[in-house]
């Protein structure tokens, strides 16, 4: 591959345009405006919340990037298998998982997602489909592989799915993963959210291309490289992706390549940190804001308007601020607790 630019997708000067809706399903692009907007508003309380002091432990945020989950999330169904890594919040809530169950775990509250127990980078919701998160990067890669060789072997028809960063596509373990899931055509999507940074390293300075798909391509694996910041595109490559898994072909990769508002961790935007991390270039990319080119693109369409907009988001709103208020009220997990989930009682 002699390209080793993703052009226009990764100028942040570009695609500030509000989206092309004509053609598509008006109602379920108005649901995934809604869950946009669930996934950012979360993460904000989740980012006050550490900069107050009243979360513990660190959160990793995917503010910008909600388009990505909120797409792939739209093919999938309950009964698949997905996997995250330590930014994560989006993946969990958009399969449908409690914004109050959600807040409950990062709070550290019996209440929440894994008793409490994991804090933000340590997610599971299985009955969502969401069978868990690690910070380890590339952790779960494997797994989301296992997963989907296992759901061929139970002839369910389910698909395993891997999230992950394109810092991960640095790790060995991703590339076993790759090789493995093409030579055996197990039912597994990679969704690599290429954000253009690991950790505070831009890409530039980790690989000799930003182009993560060329992995795809080199173990034969069909792929889509899209906007991830266009809600759109990302669900017409998930819908591709899916049925072709499901109809035994193997597996599939998507890059969605986008932008993560604030830094690696917590509220901060680290544009001191990082090479090529400027304020400039976080206000650029903010005009690509997935949220207002999909409302901009409804509005264009004749399909939405301001005063609907309005009163998505103080409906929305209202939830999350209820959730927050009710984790927040919960008791953290009891110390029998630690020797019941955690060591484990001996046998007598």
């Amino acid at each position: 591959m002699t390209n080793r630019s993703l052009g226009s997708l990764s100028d942040s000067t570009q695609l500030h345009d509000p989206l092309e809706v004509i053609g598509q399903d008006r109602e379920a692009l108005i649901q995934q405006l809604g869950m946009m907007l669930r996934i950012r508003q979360s993460e904000r309380f989740l980012a006050n919340g550490r900069r107050d002091g009243v979360i513990g432990g660190p959160v990793h945020l995917g503010i910008g990037q909600e388009a990505v989950a909120t797409g792939v999330a739209s093919a999938l169904r309950k009964t698949d298998r997905v996997f995250g890594g330590h930014r994560s919040h989006a993946h969990v809530l958009s399969m449908g998982g409690s914004v109050y169950r959600l807040f409950a775990e990062v709070l550290a509250r019996e209440t929440g997602m894994s008793r409490g127990m994991g804090g933000s980078m340590h997610l599971w919701d299985q009955p969502n489909g969401f069978y868990g998160a690690v910070p380890i990067v590339a952790g779960t890669v494997p797994l989301a592989v296992g997963a989907g060789l296992a759901s061929t072997l139970q002839g369910t028809h389910d698909i395993g799915v891997a999230y992950l960063g394109d810092g991960a596509m640095e790790e060995g373990v991703v590339h076993e993963s790759l090789n493995l899931a093409r030579m055996l055509k197990v039912p597994v999507l990679f969704v690599v959210e290429n954000n253009l940074f690991a950790s505070h390293m831009h890409n530039s300075l980790r690989q000799p291309s930003e182009i993560m798909s060329r992995f795809a391509l080199a173990n034969d694996i069909e792929h889509f490289v899209v906007d991830g910041n266009d809600v759109v595109k990302v669900s017409q490559a998930a819908a591709v992706m899916v049925r072709r898994l499901r109809s035994g072909h193997g597996p599939g990769f998507i890059e969605a390549v986008t932008f993560r508002w604030f830094g690696h961790v917590d509220w901060r935007e680290d544009i001191d940190v990082g090479v090529h991390r400027s304020a400039d270039e976080v206000s650029e990319w903010r005009k690509r804001d997935p949220v207002s080119r999909l409302y901009r693109g409804l509005c264009k369409a004749g399909w939405f308007d301001e005063g609907r907009m309005n009163q998505l988001e103080e409906k929305i709103s209202s939830e999350v601020k209820q959730a927050w208020e009710s984790a927040l009220g919960d008791g953290p997990p009891s110390i029998e607790a630690i020797t019941g989930y955690v060591y484990g009682a001996h046998a007598k």
